[in-house]
């Protein structure tokens, strides 16, 4: 493992979004506004963040215990007693994720809190490998290398492929690719394109269901975007960091001193944080808002972000009437949210063999999505498996079920992945179980075909209530946690607006296709078809 890249990366096309000019301190000439930011994930953290250091007075409404959303962590204790840390799963820091890297370097500005994985390979129900180490970082050669040393994409395979059906793919442009593809499945798409069914369920496969989801019920949209952040539009390389330890010690607390802390040079120290805390209405009052939490306590506020999760910001603004108009209204009600998914971690008695991967991701091995060997590189499990003799180990299954299932159902999933976890890894089958805790979650928003032009955005009717979270529209190219920091900064700058203060910068990577010839390519068949 070595150092993570620092600072916005080292692709020289990556594209600067200036924000606009103006006030960098709001505490000068009266009272600053005072904003409340409902939802510390990465979307309410990073408006929370960019708020604050304009001089913005921000309280901070978290429901859950810990901060970081969906890549929160937080100590638990195995039947032994012993405290072990826990979160929902393995989640990788792409160099690409310019925005999000932007909001962990407030606390951390050499990024020291993550390290780089050299690679995370592929492995199918054939035994079949793929691997991202050793690949040039610069389109299209990644993609090509890639595909070509893959061994379920052959030349001809290659040379099979329809390039007109293929255009779109190998020139994106956002936000109109969605335009182009958005009601397509992804699934269809592929096959379409004439794309090898062996390599659609290796690499595209466990892509896709990174955003738990199914190829055939994900945006082909979507996929495209996603080809294009990780392969043809980037050339930051296609490996990515992870945590050094569980997210609560190594992003959230240090973040929350950064804002918290008072009197520090630099720091914002205007931010109150409240967890453990839900609000149940969001009601507007004069030019103000008026929150009420789930204890009857009121809050009010000169302007609002609502960064909760889809399921919960559905369910505010449902019992908030006075909130934006009936279209706005109703396209925060058909968000929906993607299948359930299982987080299964074991805490096991021997380790596992020293030539196994940090991470493995897998094709075709239902309902085994991933194993990740956290010792490996989280310092807590890294801890106990050394006082243990052990191992940790984490088995993903994305897109598990439809709705969360009951019991009996959930302990057959459990015994599947656990089979599947024995014969990638046939050490384990002889290791005793010190301690396992498997999690069940539905909070992730859906990437189906058709959502995202009904998808809310981070305006709304009201200039100073705003939006933020993944689930949220924004016309850049980001996804997953880039896409909620993203829309967190977002969402201060367009309140920042109103009190005509400074936004921030933000940085993506190219919004079209870097190959001009790609783009004029595309662009012809489009308009022949």
């Amino acid at each position: 493992m070595t150092a993570p890249s620092t600072g916005y990366g080292r692709d020289r096309r990556r594209v600067r979004h200036s924000a606009a000019l103006g006030h960098r301190d709001l505490n000068q000439g009266g009272p600053p506004p005072h904003v409340v930011v409902v939802g510390a994930g990465i979307a309410g953290l990073a408006a929370a963040t960019g708020l604050a250091e304009r001089g913005c007075h921000v309280e901070v409404v978290e429901r859950e215990r810990y901060l970081g959303g969906r890549v929160g962590g937080w100590t638990e204790r195995l039947t032994d007693g012993t405290q072990v840390g826990m979160n929902r799963g393995f989640h990788a820091f792409f160099a690409q994720y310019y925005n999000l890297r932007k909001l962990l370097g407030r606390s951390d500005p050499e990024l020291q809190q993550l390290r780089r994985l050299e690679d995370y390979p592929l492995i199918d129900a054939h035994g079949r490998r793929d691997t991202f180490r050793g690949l040039p970082r610069t389109p299209p050669w990644n993609a090509l290398a890639f595909a070509l040393r893959s061994p379920t994409f052959r030349l001809r395979d290659l040379v099979r492929m329809d390039p007109r059906a293929a255009a779109p793919l190998a020139a994106v442009s956002v936000p109109e690719i969605y335009t182009q593809l958005d009601q397509f499945d992804a699934e269809t798409f592929l096959r379409t394109i004439n794309f090898p069914e062996a390599a659609r369920h290796l690499a595209f496969e466990v892509f896709s269901r990174s955003f738990f989801i199914e190829p055939g019920r994900m945006s082909a949209g979507e996929l495209a975007t996603m080809f294009h952040i990780y392969f043809l539009g980037s050339n930051e390389g296609l490996v990515f960091d992870v945590a050094r330890d569980n997210f609560d010690v190594s992003l959230w607390t240090p973040l929350a001193e950064y804002l918290t802390t008072p009197g520090v040079p630099g720091r914002p120290g205007t931010v109150r944080i409240h967890t453990g805390v839900s609000i149940d209405r969001v009601d507007t009052e004069g030019a103000g808002f008026r929150l009420v939490d789930d204890t009857g306590a009121i809050l009010t506020a000169d302007a609002v972000v609502l960064a909760a999760d889809v399921g919960n910001l559905r369910r505010i603004v449902a019992a908030s009437p006075t909130l934006g108009d009936a279209e706005w209204r109703s396209r925060v009600a058909a968000l929906a949210l993607a299948p359930a998914f299982a987080v299964h971690r074991l805490w096991l008695d021997r380790p596992v063999r020293a030539d196994r991967p940090c991470f493995l991701g897998t094709g075709g091995l239902g309902p085994l999505d991933n194993i990740s060997v956290l010792d490996r590189y989280e310092r807590q499990a890294a801890c106990w498996a050394e006082d243990a003799g052990g191992s940790v180990v984490e088995l993903h299954a994305y897109a598990a079920a439809d709705t969360a299932p009951p019991l009996a159902t959930r302990t057959e999933l459990r015994d599947k992945m656990l089979a599947r976890l024995h014969m990638l890894y046939p050490e384990t089958a002889a290791a005793n179980i010190v301690g396992e805790t498997m999690l069940w979650r539905q909070d992730c928003p859906r990437f189906s075909p058709g959502d995202f032009a009904e998808r809310p955005g981070v305006c709304t009717p009201h200039p100073r209530l705003t939006l933020a979270g993944d689930g949220i529209r924004v016309d850049l190219p980001v996804a997953l946690m880039e896409r909620a920091a993203t829309t967190g900064w977002t969402a201060a700058n367009a309140l920042l607006r109103q009190w005509d203060a400074a936004g921030h910068t933000l940085h993506t990577v190219p919004t079209q296709g870097r190959s001009a010839l790609l783009r004029t390519f595309a662009t012809r068949e489009r308009r022949t078809r």
